[in-house]
């Protein structure tokens, strides 16, 4: 028997949060390199970040420590008005790795709620399938095409539903190709 697993940590919603980015959920312990979302040194989430906002995808590495600047990443965040979640706040990992297919999602995030609580934020993105089949099966939506976005209804509000390339280093395609996508994103929601 697979014991389950809880999320580790809080939804990150600033006070003025526009999007809420969700991934599936943390990888195993053992893979982080700061206590925060996208934890793992070869995720290309923060380099896409990187790439997009400061023209240089190591800008939030500290590579001497090889972790991620965390509290530079919240200052930022809270600054664009990014929130951060995952899709599922709990699971059981089939296999002791960060691979989404052997994830299977127990308790999907209450999506819903956290938006009640931010009606600032406009618009959910999903950065990987496992996020994406969640999301799509708790609102009864089918799934945009990859780096394109529908529009769902959450509690009575039109919301913006994106889909993202995964930013595992997994998912094969280079991290400047995934910024491409992820730059319209910011662009379309006037982050950028």
């Amino acid at each position: 028997m697979t014991n389950t697993e809880r999320h580790p940590w809080e939804p990150f919603v600033p006070h003025n949060a526009r999007i809420l980015f969700l991934g599936s959920f943390p990888p195993p312990r053992k893979r982080w390199s700061m206590d925060f979302y996208y934890p793992n040194i070869t995720n290309d989430f923060w380099k896409i970040i990187g790439i997009i906002f400061f023209g240089e995808k190591e800008h939030f590495i500290d590579n001497a420590a090889k972790r991620f600047k965390e509290e530079e990443i919240k200052e930022f965040l809270a600054g664009k008005g990014i929130a951060l979640y995952d899709a599922a706040t709990e699971v059981c990992r089939l296999k002791e790795n960060a691979s989404d297919k052997f994830l299977q999602v127990v308790t999907p995030t209450d999506i819903a709620a956290i938006l009640q609580g931010t009606p600032t934020c406009r618009a959910i993105i999903t950065t990987g399938q496992k996020a994406t089949d969640t999301v799509t099966a708790m609102f009864g939506c089918e799934a945009p095409a990859i780096g394109s976005r529908t529009s769902i209804e959450i509690n009575g509000e039109s919301i913006n539903f994106w889909r993202m390339p995964s930013t595992s280093r997994a998912y094969p395609l280079a991290v400047e190709k995934k910024a491409e996508y992820y730059r319209t994103l910011f662009k379309e929601e006037n982050i950028l």
